[in-house]
């Protein structure tokens, strides 16, 4: 795990480093880079992976306290870590919330610069922002203040609830050991829940630039792939069919037994598509 000191603080990341096509992979509220070891551990051996845990409520370091730490915020937040790290060409990959901040980059034409090739994997989209009843219970819990969210949230120590549809139960059939990590930090570090609490109160706003994003993909010409969890109940279907008609290169696969997470829970599936989509010609 490496850090980087950005605008909003300071970053954790990994990088697995090496010559191959960089490949940055982007997670979603409430988890952490770890979303996707599995994903990494199919690619890594011929591609450099880059997977920063963002700060959106399961991060390690508390941020600055004038950070604007919307969706919105954490968009500008990636283009900018790309800078920093002077990562060119690279293939961006979003899964859940981190398809939409893969959006808002590339609809960007000065965001997009670095950008070569995008991936959405079962993502918010349109006006499913936030998603259905599993994001709409974690914004009406944000409107609480940082400690009684946090007291909200000690519910998640309770797998019975972690499996609930109102949490992590729509969203993944494998990993509930991921699950029960990513919420141990808003539970137990107050600097945390204020960020997660301050993400959570401007839905509002990030709902709104989401969908005005969806009419700027048209303008991302570059190659773009859509994988979605065939039956997913979090992300419909259709959107991901919707994405792929926006996106002039876009083209959509559909993972079967997989929940919206198909990081966890068809990994080397969705590195395989990865793979294959980075490796296709132009």
């Amino acid at each position: 795990m490496k850090e980087i000191e950005l605008s909003a603080g300071t970053v954790a990341y990994e990088d697995t480093g090496g010559d191959g096509p960089t490949v940055v992979l982007l997670h979603g509220l409430m988890m952490d880079a770890s979303l996707w070891d599995e994903v990494v551990a199919g690619l890594s051996a011929d591609h450099r992976c880059v997977a920063p845990t963002l700060p959106l409520g399961a991060h390690r370091h508390a941020m600055r306290a004038d950070a604007d730490l919307s969706v919105l915020g954490t968009a500008r937040l990636v283009a900018e870590l790309l800078d920093r790290l002077d990562l060119r060409d690279v293939t961006l990959v979003g899964s859940d919330t981190g398809g939409a901040l893969v959006q808002l980059v590339i609809g960007d034409g000065d965001r997009a610069a670095r950008v070569g090739r995008a991936v959405l994997v079962s993502c918010e989209a349109f006006d499913n922002y936030p998603a259905r009843v599993t994001g709409r219970t974690l914004a009406l819990a944000g409107k609480l203040s940082p400690r009684l969210f946090g007291l909200f949230m000690q519910q998640m120590r309770l797998r019975a609830v972690r499996r609930l549809p109102i949490a992590f139960g729509w969203l993944t059939e494998r990993g509930d050991a991921a699950t029960r990590r990513w919420t141990h930090p808003v539970m137990t570090r107050s600097g945390i829940r204020r960020d997660a609490v301050r993400t959570l109160r401007a839905v509002d706003a990030d709902a709104r630039g989401l969908a005005g994003a969806a009419g700027l993909l048209p303008s991302f010409t570059r190659p773009a792939l859509v994988v979605w969890a065939a039956g997913d109940r979090v992300m419909p279907p259709e959107h991901g069919r919707r994405l792929a008609a926006l996106l002039p290169q876009g083209r959509l696969v559909e993972i079967a037994d997989s929940r919206t997470l198909v990081p966890l829970d068809q990994p080397e599936r969705l590195a395989l598509a990865i793979r294959q989509f980075v490796t296709a010609p132009r």
